[in-house]
């Protein structure tokens, strides 16, 4: 059962927006870039609340705030994954437009299909929406094991879907791809070397079958950007032209020519420059317009994905960003399949593509609460004020935070570190006690944050002072995994947009660095988009008692969840499936719950009750020797058991 909501009616919403007030708005949406990266699905309301809009649609979105607030009200911690499959939808149709568009504009003569990477995004719910919405265009599915052959075999795919089988293979996997005609299943076995071919043609006549077939070849080009180095002459599959003449001459002295219906080739993920992307394109064409010429009647020409996501915001050939659109992308490989082909006098083939990040990427967003920040030098109340102290250090730094002013804050800083330096030789010695230190560290970061405030006025501020900014950020420790949540972070230093998902009508006045609760010095997001470079700290805002504060991760929709471990036993978070009706009423699904302790202990080979009885065994050894009681007992199992069916988060 699906629940539904409406915006705070407006006897509890915000008072009536004045110009200032949107002002704010517009001027926080700039300090997070959302106009930049959020392409169009993302923005801010008249409440300060961060919206989505999966449809594109002004005024038809969802505010995020409301729908967590209600879920806090039901019962429901976060951490949560709100999904928008609205976004899928959305996403594969403008694809397909830009195909269209582009295929009339240079009057090719055959079609473009697409065929979703499984690895990208495995999750159920997310397939069976891209096959559902896909049936239109003929969309496929693109498989790289047994387990993701199996989940694509049992999708409702429309007549004309392929399923593209990569990856090396084995006999059983092959067995599986050939007997999928038998499902009405149009499954193409693309291999990868001679090796595969040979064993895919010996089964294939030992099951009297003619299953379609594909070469995945090696281009000399490459693509571009971070994972440039999975194409190219180089790559990890494929094969060479030395590879591909031969294999071609394997398929001809078997009598297997009419059943290589697909060429494959892959320029890279995350592709950020079109130029270079051209180049692959075009030299793609070339190859497949030579093995036609050879008497091959290849249907489809795979040119793989390498679609780009605009992470940062910044439209440029950054590894985080791209320097073109979905429609010119479409475009250039359109014309230069088609350039080629003219120019070869072959046939043009179905153009066959398989983006997933770019399909999956912006659908996903984590929203977590902040549980405590910890500032460098902040202490609650005023008790260190009070600290009497003869040190001479501390004296020094009692007098430069009195006169500091926007004059001379620059030499009271220097002098303050240098302050810092003798009172913390002091201590090494034996010289200061504690409580002076205590007293002089206070003094100290007061100062640092004085100067700060009064650097941000200067018209070349030096580097010095962007340093300062890194020490006096804060801590804010977050209510998720960095590890299972976003683990391309931690990996490959992917960015991700982090914003607020409330008080946007406010403007920020802390920085801070996010740490999430696992017990690693990993685990934190300290680097985060920005147009030009990379900030090492993020504007959030002060916490208020005993109000929460949640920040959004958005456009994780792509390689995050199945990556994800289970680092401290932190597992899978709580999901959402969150959509909007033309009225603009969010509908959210029922939770897919996270993962509880007993969950993660079953994933990694313990069984929980095994668990429980060992501490019930060791409670009876200690209550018969007199060292507890029965209810200590009781009291102690009880809360075992109930730690065991509890989210494996802060709850």
């Amino acid at each position: 059962m699906a629940s539904q909501s409406r915006h705070a009616p407006s006897s509890v919403r915000a008072p009536v927006e004045t110009s200032a007030r949107r002002s704010n708005i517009d001027r926080i949406s700039k300090i997070y870039g959302i106009d930049n990266w959020g392409f169009d699905y993302f923005g801010v309301n008249d409440a300060g609340h961060f919206t989505v809009a999966p449809h594109k649609i002004p005024g038809i979105d969802i505010d995020i705030y409301e729908v967590v607030r209600k879920q806090a009200r039901d019962g429901q911690t976060p951490p949560f994954l709100l999904r928008f499959p609205q976004i899928l939808d959305e996403r594969l149709a403008s694809l397909h437009r830009a195909f269209s568009r582009a295929i009339e504009e240079f009057d090719y003569e055959g079609r473009h299909i697409g065929a979703y990477p499984v690895k990208v995004n495995q999750k159920k719910e997310v397939l069976r929406r891209l096959v559902s919405s896909g049936r239109r265009y003929d969309y496929g599915l693109e498989v790289g094991s047994k387990a993701e052959l199996v989940a694509a075999l049992s999708m409702p795919l429309a007549d004309g879907a392929l399923i593209a089988c990569n990856g090396l293979k084995d006999e059983l996997y092959l067995r599986l791809a050939m007997l999928a005609g038998k499902l009405g299943r149009r499954a193409v076995i693309v291999v990868e070397d001679i090796h595969d071919l040979k064993m895919a043609l010996q089964l294939a006549r030992t099951l009297d079958l003619k299953p379609p077939l594909g070469l995945r070849a090696k281009l000399s080009t490459r693509g571009s950007g971070k994972w440039e180095d999975s194409g190219g002459e180089f790559a990890k599959f494929g094969m060479s032209t030395l590879d591909l003449v031969q294999a071609l001459a394997l398929i001809e002295s078997c009598g297997a020519r009419e059943q290589l219906t697909m060429l494959h080739f892959h320029s890279g993920s995350q592709v950020n420059d079109i130029r270079q992307a051209k180049r692959v394109f075009k030299e793609a064409a070339r190859v497949y317009a030579k093995v036609r010429e050879m008497g091959f009647s290849i249907e489809y020409l795979n040119v793989g994905g390498g679609l780009g996501v605009d992470y940062d915001g910044s439209r440029t050939a950054s590894e985080f960003s791209m320097n073109y659109s979905v429609q010119e992308f479409a475009n250039d490989i359109v014309y230069a399949i088609g350039e080629v082909c003219d120019g070869e006098e072959v046939p043009t083939p179905t153009i066959v593509t398989e983006h997933g990040r770019a399909m999956v990427a912006y659908h996903a967003m984590l929203v977590v609460d902040v549980r405590k920040v910890i500032a460098p030098g902040v202490a609650p109340g005023s008790e260190f004020a009070a600290i009497e102290s003869e040190s001479e250090p501390v004296l020094e730094l009692v007098d430069l935070a009195e006169g500091i002013n926007a004059k001379n804050f620059r030499e009271r800083y220097h002098d303050a570190v240098q302050q810092r330096d003798d009172m913390n030789s002091l201590f090494e010695l034996g010289y200061l006690g504690l409580r002076d230190k205590a007293k002089g560290e206070w003094l100290f970061w007061g100062i640092c944050r004085q100067v700060a405030r009064f650097s941000r006025a200067m018209k070349a501020r030096p580097d010095e002072f962007d340093k300062l900014d890194r020490m006096l950020a804060s801590k804010y420790v977050c209510n998720f995994s960095m590890f299972q949540s976003m683990p391309d972070f931690w990996a490959f230093d992917q960015l991700f947009p982090v914003l607020p998902v409330h008080r946007l009508d406010e403007i920020p006045t802390e920085r801070g660095v996010l740490c999430d609760i696992t017990c690693d010095s990993d685990g934190t997001v300290d680097r985060f988009v920005d147009t030009r470079h990379c900030k090492e700290s993020l504007e959030l805002h002060p916490l208020r008692p005993g109000e929460p504060y949640y920040l959004g991760f958005l456009l994780l929709g792509a390689y995050q969840e199945t990556l994800g471990d289970m680092h401290n036993l932190f597992g899978v978070v709580t999901e959402l499936n969150v959509s909007v009706k033309p009225d603009g009423r969010a509908v959210v699904s029922q939770p897919i719950r996270g993962d509880n302790v007993r969950d993660v202990l079953t994933d990694i080979g313990y069984e929980p009750e095994d668990l429980r009885d060992a501490i019930a065994r060791r409670l009876a050894e200690r209550r018969k020797s007199g060292m507890l009681g029965d209810e200590d007992e009781h009291e102690v199992l009880a809360t075992a058991s109930r730690v065991l069916d509890d989210y494996t988060y802060l709850v």
